[in-house]
């Protein structure tokens, strides 16, 4: 049997049993499956015959009810004003005010929407938390059959208490932690806490040394009878229960995600550069001895031009074209947000189950005595698994799904033995064309305690000696460290008979064994190195044995790595842990919660992590990491928990969504870079013209039209291509790079501005209108056509930018060319400039540009 690990959650005094007696405390050893049913009932003062009513009261008022934890839901409008203290916002909300006050109240509203825009946005999408925690509330069982008052009565799994007896059978969901008290042939499915498909056999007992998911005699919350029967005691109920500590977890705070740290660092940088630029123009002009409030009031207005406030559409706007290109590449995305992580994602952790491997057991092999595959062999199990009744085992369906190929006919059924624990083997009685044998499938060692012959391949027979014995044993080890499941097949004649009877299953002939796997993906090899290309690291987590993860690498033809196990990071504290996996990519044996400590300890270390799970085992690491993602056939736990859904769940599919995330954020930072540096350009140039000026370079009302018609232009830069270099790696907030960038290109626009404003007075002696309407045209196409520039690092003639980035540039670039020809110039301040200005002005741009595409190489490096 192939048992996996669940994890030990550390239980404080008053997590332990409460009182059963008045003035007794009863506390239940934290792996109380070491002991015996007989100890831990006496540990809560109960009886195998149940409780009476009156008792199970009292213990409910002292417990509580058999419910998950739940915590109260925090108010709206602390999200909203926790949301609102991001120092971005709170800069968008200062413009917005000041705008407001001077008169500017298209610049209010505008601010004003994209906030709260954005806002509502986000605070809806941390309300998923919740309703993970529901879907996990929703997922156990409603009414349990339970002894009370030595009565057999259905009550609410809410009212169950430790000491309560409960009957399971085939299809019950588990209603709380505790342990066999008897069993018949019961089997339990506990994928939803280890995320592996192998059904686990239960029986009464004590299994001291085991650990949670090797316990035989453990029952726990959550997981599913699919075979047999049970009565059960239990120990732990609601948020004591293992189910209960993934629950509590899912509820945590979590730290902030890259995305968020990201945009946090944004705001706190343009907050920078405004507090300087404010300072210094106030500073000036107070020391020039102009008027202060008239200087305060320009001061501000410079404020709200440096504040990139289409910033929350333009990055809507990026992340909803990037959710639409993952839709079409089978990629759900739940939260907008998540498209940049991934791009940013370096580590990937992820289960073996379901995404290295095909989340199905199938049968892989049936060798006969002389390792060769046997059909006979094959032939004597299915007919076994066939007749088989009552509710079939996973590799049961295996076994019939594999006779595709094999036919089987011409059997008749005459009897049958089914499974239990005593005897751990199947036995069916059957008839083929006057050959009536009979055909027992179990546990190998069972089987095998039971012959005294073997069949060989060609049909004839041989003696089960010690040498024999041995070797097949050899054989049975060799698969089962490569993480194989093994069933013994074997068989002998029954002619005359037409019953099993109880103790008939000796002298049997040794047939051999039947394989079975979780298979490998043929692509997860491939994906895996595609992945590694993008420099995003795979970390394997399985909950199953080393040897089988180590097999299960080998296969996938990937290179040998050292293995963490669970009992080890058990040992590690967190900043040992963080050091281990920095250079571990192998994890087996592993609990939810140490899942949620890897995660945590890369993140720890400067990583962007990535988790990749399907059970509600994996739920509070999906929701921990960076970017969470599940698949179409999880858990609804764990797809509420995920930040994304891969319809198919194969990594090469997450490997296409690696590439859009980085897309995504390429053409976001463009945006970002082009604000920041224009912006402030523009804004110290009229803060140095202000100086020297006896009149502003533009009026408030040609201001805003620039920023109106820039804004336009910058629109579709969500829709353009990005540098084979920003899909090739992950690439962070980079505010250093960005400050770097900001202060070569910032003030690289401004030096020839000013070089405009010289040429339009010492040049052309130009008059107040035109020289607001020259360096209206020159501001608009340098800061236009620059984009064409900046949005690649290689020569802007190598890579041709998304037609929609032409079209919206090149409508707003002539726009603000014919608006001084057009009639209502005169209303908006502008003349028609004279052909000598124009061409000075052309020549000044193209001078810019050149200049601009030689240093880009220094302002991207």
């Amino acid at each position: 049997m192939t048992s996996f690990p669940l994890p030990r959650l550390r239980y404080r005094a008053h997590d332990m049993v409460e009182p059963m007696a008045p003035g007794q405390v009863t506390a239940i050893p934290e792996e109380y499956w070491h002991c015996t049913p007989t100890e831990i009932l006496a540990a809560l003062h109960a009886s195998d015959q149940g409780l009476s009513s009156a008792e199970a009261n009292r213990r409910l008022t002292v417990n509580g009810p058999n419910t998950l934890f739940e915590r109260r839901g925090r108010r709206l409008s602390a999200d909203l004003v926790r949301r609102l203290g991001n120092p971005l916002v709170l800069m968008l909300l200062a413009a917005s005010t000041v705008a407001g006050m001077t008169g500017d109240m298209t610049s209010f509203v505008i601010i004003l929407s994209m906030v709260l825009l954005s806002t509502v946005l986000d605070t809806a999408q941390e309300r998923r938390a919740e309703a993970t925690a529901a879907a996990l509330r929703a997922s156990i069982a409603l009414t349990a059959t339970t002894l009370r008052d030595k009565a057999t009565s259905t009550l609410p799994v809410v009212d169950l208490v430790p000491g309560d007896v409960v009957m399971l059978s085939a299809g019950d969901l588990i209603p709380a932690d505790g342990l066999v008290l008897s069993a018949n042939a019961a089997q339990v499915n506990q994928a939803v806490l280890t995320g592996e498909p192998f059904p686990i056999e239960k029986s009464p007992g004590a299994n001291p040394g085991a650990t949670m998911g090797e316990a035989g005699n453990l029952l726990l919350h959550g997981s599913s009878m699919i075979g047999g029967s049970a009565t059960m005691l239990v120990v732990r109920t609601g948020s004591r229960t293992q189910f209960g500590g993934i629950a509590r977890s899912l509820d945590d705070e979590q730290p902030p995600t890259a995305f968020e740290r990201g945009i946090h660092r944004l705001g706190l940088l343009i907050v920078r550069l405004t507090i300087f630029l404010v300072l210094f123009v106030l500073l000036a002009h107070l020391a020039l001895g102009r008027p202060p409030v008239e200087s305060f009031l320009f001061a501000m207005a410079l404020a709200v031009g440096l504040t990139p406030e289409l910033l929350p559409m333009v990055m809507t706007i990026g992340l909803a074209r990037g959710a639409q290109r993952m839709a079409a590449a089978k990629v759900v995305v739940k939260r907008l947000s998540a498209i940049h992580d991934l791009g940013e994602m370096d580590i990937l952790c992820t289960d073996k189950t379901g995404t290295l491997t095909q989340a199905r057991i199938a049968m892989t092999g049936h060798p006969g005595i002389d390792g060769a595959d046997s059909e006979r062999v094959f032939e004597l199990a299915a007919v076994n698994a066939r007749f088989e009744s009552g509710l079939r085992s996973p590799l049961d369906d295996a076994l019939l799904a594999h006779t595709g190929d094999h036919p089987l006919t011409g059997w008749d059924k005459l009897d049958e033995r089914p499974f239990d624990f005593e005897r751990r083997r199947i036995s069916v009685l059957a008839e083929r064309r006057g050959e009536r044998i009979e055909i027992v499938k179990g546990a190998p060692e069972t089987v095998l305690g039971l012959c005294d012959r073997a069949e060989t391949a060609d049909g004839t027979f041989v003696l089960m000696d010690a040498a024999l014995q041995a070797s097949l044993r050899t054989m049975h080890d060799h698969h089962a460290a490569q993480g194989l499941r093994l069933l013994g097949i074997a068989w002998k004649p029954a002619s005359g008979r037409t019953r099993i009877e109880t103790d008939d299953d000796d002298h049997l002939i040794f047939a051999g064994f039947c394989l079975f796997l979780d298979p490998p993906k043929t692509s997860a090899a491939a994906a895996i190195e595609r992945l590694a290309t993008a420099g995003v690291r795979v970390k394997v987590i399985s909950g199953d044995a080393p040897v089988a993860v180590q097999h299960l690498m080998e296969t996938l033809g990937l290179p040998n790595a050292p293995i963490l196990g669970g009992d080890e990071i058990a040992r590690l504290d967190d900043q040992a842990l963080a050091a281990r996996v920095e250079t571990v990519n192998l994890f087996a044996r592993v609990t939810p919660d140490q899942k949620l400590r890897i995660v945590r300890a890369l993140q720890a270390r400067g990583h962007t992590v990535g988790f990749l799970g399907d059970g509600i085992n994996d739920a509070p690491a999906i929701r921990a990491a960076d970017v969470g993602l599940s698949v179409d056939g999880a858990t609804d736990v764990a797809r509420e928990a995920a930040d994304m859904i891969l319809l198919a769940p194969d990594l090469g599919v997450l490997a296409d969504g690696v590439a859009e995330g980085r897309r995504t954020y390429a053409n976001i930072l463009k945006y970002i870079r082009m604000g920041t540096s224009s912006n402030f350009g523009n804004m110290l140039t009229m803060a140095l013209a202000s100086l020297f000026l006896p009149f502003l370079p533009l009026t408030p009302v040609q201001i805003l039209l620039n920023n109106m018609l820039y804004d336009l232009s910058q629109t579709s830069i969500p829709f353009d291509r990005a540098d084979s270099r920003d899909l090739a790696a992950p690439h962070g907030w980079d505010m250093r790079g960005l400050v770097r960038f900001t202060f070569i290109m910032g003030p690289l626009s401004s030096l020839f501005d000013i070089a405009t404003f010289g040429a339009l007075i010492a040049l052309f002696h130009a008059d107040i209108p035109t020289f607001r309407t020259a360096w209206f045209v020159e501001s608009m196409a340098t800061q236009i056509l620059v984009v064409f520039v900046i949005r690649t690092s290689a020569p802007l003639w190598r890579q041709r930018p998304h037609p929609l980035l032409v079209a919206t540039a090149a409508l707003c670039l002539a726009m603000a060319i014919l608006l001084p020809f057009l009639p209502v110039a005169s209303a908006l301040g502008f003349v028609s400039p004279s052909l000598p200005i124009v061409a000075a002005t052309a020549l000044l741009v193209a001078a810019y540009l050149v200049a601009a595409e030689g240093l880009k190489r220094v302002a991207m490096r």
